[in-house]
């Protein structure tokens, strides 16, 4: 994903200032970072947070698309508006995701008057990919939750309650990421699907988010870039 945004930038005639990674981690400091004009997060569920205050810290606007550490959001929604900064955060920044969750929570209004048809989530992606289910899978089982009104919440894996929505997370080779939404009945399925066909989707809306970023303050999403309601 660095790489993809780098190029993304760099053909925008944007400059690259600094370069942060396991390498060279020691040079994440509050002076370097103010020397760009904003800073895209994609690391780890570990390290995320940290990062994120060390660019509140500098005072530039942080767009962030690692997960898996989610636990923390609201905190850090909380600090970014009290010290009047920055933050943009997305599960996912391709915009045909986006369009999916529309779908996803349009289709879930809709199927709630049919209680025969069970609602579950397969989400597919490459095997280094650290936290399961998948950020967007869990962006996903909220708007279906909200917008349907049978799950009370997600489990990843099998279930048998009716108040819990399953989540079946695969690991397999380099896929960028698939996203399903099935209902199943007795005598049929529906499903929507969402497969990604290269990170390139993510990066660009990554960068462009970035640089729709510049000159904000407050807490943002692809929903306040895209004018989606």
């Amino acid at each position: 994903m660095g790489k993809e945004m780098e190029q993304i930038a760099i053909a925008l005639n944007h400059e690259i200032v600094l370069k942060i990674s396991t390498g060279n981690y020691s040079e994440l400091t509050v002076e370097n970072l103010k020397k760009a004009d904003v800073a895209i997060e994609f690391s780890t569920p570990k390290t995320a947070v940290d990062n994120i205050l060390k660019c509140f810290e500098a005072s530039i606007p942080v767009v962030v698309g690692t997960t898996g550490w989610l636990d923390r959001l609201e905190e850090i929604k909380a600090l970014c508006e009290q010290n009047k900064q920055a933050f943009f955060y997305a599960s996912n920044f391709s915009v045909g995701v986006h369009l999916f969750f529309q779908l996803n929570e349009y289709l879930a209004a809709v199927m709630k008057n049919y209680p025969e048809y069970i609602p579950s989530m397969e989400e597919i992606h490459h095997i280094h990919k650290k936290d399961a289910p998948s950020g967007t899978a869990i962006t996903l089982a909220q708007g279906l939750i909200k917008a349907h009104g049978g799950p009370e919440k997600w489990v990843l894996g099998e279930t048998t309650n009716s108040k819990e929505l399953a989540i079946h997370s695969k690991r397999e080779g380099e896929v960028p990421g698939t996203h399903s939404v099935s209902y199943t009945s007795k005598v049929d399925q529906i499903t929507i699907s969402h497969e990604a066909y290269s990170r390139k989707g993510f990066a660009e809306g990554a960068v462009h988010a970035a640089l729709w970023l510049v000159g904000k303050k407050g807490v943002f999403g692809m929903k306040d870039m895209l004018k989606i309601k």
